[in-house]
This record gives structure tokens, C-alpha cells and sequence, in this order.
């Protein structure tokens, strides 16, 4: 089992090598190995060690490690796209109580934001530069990053706009909205550390029960690896862990 985990991590970790690759010179550029035959000569491998069980299991595993991972990179970007457009925004406020336009105050406070938050405000200096519906032209925007922020962006765009608001007031009362969630994001995030530490533990402790029985001469592995019960033992055992270890994630991410 502790084989099979380590295989499934060195297949999720494994490092892209292209862009080192682009940097060398023609002539010492290295054959690039498709992904899929790692997979393949991973597959074959575990296939060796545990035969069909091992290999669904560890495909199980694999698979549940990596999604888990894209979420919590997606989370991550989320959360620094919104701390960056309200940095943004920061400076859109600061310029236009310094009486600039509003294209104008966009556009200068965009030339100091990173994406994908540069372009939320530089589509909202072009459409206040032209005269056209600003609210319109935030919804329309396709931004998955920003999307609940950019909608909370077209709504006080609308308030300023039909109501006569001061645009500076409702771009600041939006963006201090925007750092306090993103301010008890990561209170939330902090708190759940030792829920998600304590998942970890008792995701490890059949493997460590394995062991502990091999150590005793029970032989558990060559029952998980050598017997038709095993097998399907050890599968249920791989779904049962990723989905108990799906379900903590699920159940202790923030929203940004």
C-alpha cells in the first residue's frame, strides 16, 4: 500500500521540464518523454507490485491527489485576484477623489495591477472612456477567477450611475467588502488546519496498520496483492480513503 502511494505522489509531482527545455540552446534540447508514457511505465510498474487492484487503487488515489490539488491552486489564485483588484481599487478611489475621470482613474490605477484584475479595470476604463455602459460591459466580462467580485464591481457601478452616488464612496464601501472576505477567508483557512491535519493522520493509519502487520508476520501485503479478496479489499480501501479525503477537503476550503 505504501508502495502504491509513493508511486501515485511521484506521478502527480512530476516535474513538467518544458519551459527549461525552450531556454536551452537547439542543439541541447533534450527528447521530450510524452506524459502518458509515465503514466504507462507507472502503471506497468504498480501492475508488477500489486497487480490489477494495485493499479486501480493507485489510479483511484492518483487521481483524487491531483483534483484536490488543482482546487487548492484554483483557490489560491482566486483569492490573490481579489486582494489585487482591491488593491486596484484602491487606487481608483484615491484618483478620483483626486478629481480625475473615471477612464482615466482606471486606467492609471490598472498600469499597477497585476492580472487577471488589470483587466477587469482597464475593460472598465474603455467603456467609461466611450461613453458606453460600464455595468454591461463588467457582467459581460468573462473572468472565472473574479467572477463573484467583478458582479459585486458592475453592481456599484450601476448604484453610482442611476442613483448618482459618488463613485469613489461605493468603490471604496466594495472594495473594503472585498477585504473582509477575503480577511475571514483566511481566518477560516488557519482554523481549519488541524481538521485537515487530522484527515491526513487517519487517511495514513491503514497503511500504517499494513505495515505493522507485515512487521508481525501476518503478511497483509500478499493478502492485498495475491488474493482475488485482497485485491478487491484493497480497491475498496483506496475509494474509501480518497473519498473520505475528498469530502475534508470539500468540507474545509473557503470561498474566496
Amino acid at each position: 500500500m505504501l508502495s502504491l502511494l509513493l508511486v501515485a505522489a511521484a506521478l502527480i509531482v512530476w516535474p513538467r521540464l518544458e519551459p527549461i527545455r525552450r531556454l536551452r540552446p537547439q542543439n541541447k534540447r533534450e527528447v521530450v518523454v510524452p506524459q502518458y508514457i509515465w503514466v504507462a511505465a507507472g502503471a506497468g510498474f504498480v501492475y508488477l507490485l500489486a497487480d490489477v487492484g494495485g493499479v486501480i487503487a493507485a489510479a483511484v488515489l492518483a487521481v483524487t491527489t491531483r483534483r484536490i490539488l488543482k482546487r487548492r491552486k484554483k483557490t489560491k489564485a482566486q483569492q490573490q485576484a481579489a486582494e489585487a483588484l482591491s488593491s486596484g481599487l484602491g487606487g481608483v478611489i484615491d484618483e478620483l477623489r483626486a478629481g480625475a475621470h473615471p477612464a482615466q482613474a482606471a486606467e492609471g490605477a490598472a498600469e499597477d495591477t497585476p492580472a487577471p484584475a488589470k483587466e477587469v479595470l482597464r475593460a472598465a476604463a474603455s467603456a467609461a472612456r466611450l461613453g458606453g455602459d460600464v455595468e454591461r460591459t463588467l457582467r459581460e466580462l468573462r473572468q472565472p477567477l473574479l467572477g463573484k467580485a467583478v458582479e459585486q464591481l458592475a453592481r456599484a457601478w450601476h448604484v453610482s450611475a442611476r442613483h448618482g452616488v459618488a463613485l469613489a464612496d461605493v468603490l471604496d464601501a466594495t472594495r473594503l467588502d472585498l477585504d473582509q472576505r477575503a480577511a475571514f477567508a483566511r481566518q477560516v483557512h488557519a482554523r481549519m488546519a488541524g481538521p485537515r491535519a487530522s484527515a491526513v493522520v487517519l487517511a495514513v493509519l491503514p497503511v500504517m496498520g499494513v505495515l505493522l502487520g507485515e512487521l508481525s508476520g501476518a503478511g497483509p501485503v500478499h493478502v492485498l496483492t495475491g488474493t482475488v479478496p485482497g485485491q478487491v479489499l484493497l480497491v475498496l480501501g483506496a475509494v474509501f480513503g480518497a473519498a473520505g479525503i475528498w469530502w475534508t477537503q470539500r468540507i474545509t476550503e473557503v470561498e474566496p
